[in-house]
């Protein structure tokens, strides 16, 4: 499964999707299918202030524990609260349904220093 085109990527498996000053922010199909099942996702709270490379929160699998970290400073603004009682859909959709956090960004200029899709999946092949 080739990574959506219209979003950004980091080499710690974020993907984020620009509409507006806000942005969206989830873990790629490569970070789920290495984390196997996800069992528990903790986002901090909406209002919360982040820094560019602040931690967002934690997704955790059957396997590990891992940050989730966001490449634009803001405030969060909204957690996908369907995740509390089925984070499984992280792994089954992380592009859409399993998407984590939108923060409010003050400024969108980090983003294009991140990997586009092609960049992405040729470093990591989804498997």
């Amino acid at each position: 499964m080739a990574s959506p085109a219209n979003l950004k990527f980091t080499e710690s498996h974020e993907w984020f999707r620009v509409e507006g000053d806000t942005v969206t922010v989830g873990i790629t199909q490569f970070a789920a299918n290495e984390l196997t099942d996800v069992t528990y996702v903790q986002m901090k709270p909406a209002g919360t202030a982040v820094a560019a490379g602040g931690s967002l929160g934690e997704v955790e699998s059957v396997k590990t524990t891992s940050d989730v970290y966001s490449a634009v400073g803001g405030s969060i603004v909204e957690i996908n609260t369907a995740l509390a009682s089925d984070a499984s859909l992280v792994n089954s959709d992380p592009f859409g349904k399993g998407w984590l956090v939108k923060v409010k960004a003050t400024d969108l200029s980090r983003l294009a220093g991140l990997m586009d899709a092609s960049t992405y999946d040729s470093k990591h092949r989804v498997h």
